[in-house]
């Protein structure tokens, strides 16, 4: 069983930043790859980005390529460095492994407003 926490969301003005981060509980972290997703009211979840078990392949979504990165480390943590920010990035993150019928965490909101 794989449980995910996210934290780091909140309110931040258009150009600014935040990081995300999602704790994974499971002694087996390194083997599984890691998606963010993002969802707002009435829309489809979205996925954002991916990064691979040994952190040596990541992906973005266009929306947020050359303003987002994702990493992780090895203390079974998976990070999302949100840079640029714009009012269409606000939503609701989640952290997920295994895809969509995988495992997911409970979300973080970020809304960004001047």
């Amino acid at each position: 069983q794989v449980q995910l926490v996210e934290s780091g969301g909140g309110l931040v003005q258009p150009g600014g930043s935040l990081r995300l981060s999602c704790a994974a509980s499971t002694f087996t972290f390194n083997i599984y790859a890691m998606n963010w997703y993002r969802q707002t009211p009435g829309q489809e979840r979205e996925w954002v980005a991916y990064i691979s078990s040994t952190g040596g392949s990541t992906n973005y979504a266009d929306s947020v390529k050359g303003r987002f990165t994702i990493s992780r480390d090895n203390a079974k943590t998976v990070y999302l460095q949100m840079n640029s920010l714009k009012p269409e990035d606000t939503a609701v993150y989640y952290c997920n492994s295994g895809g969509r019928s995988g495992y997911w965490g409970q979300g973080t909101q970020v809304t960004v407003s001047a």
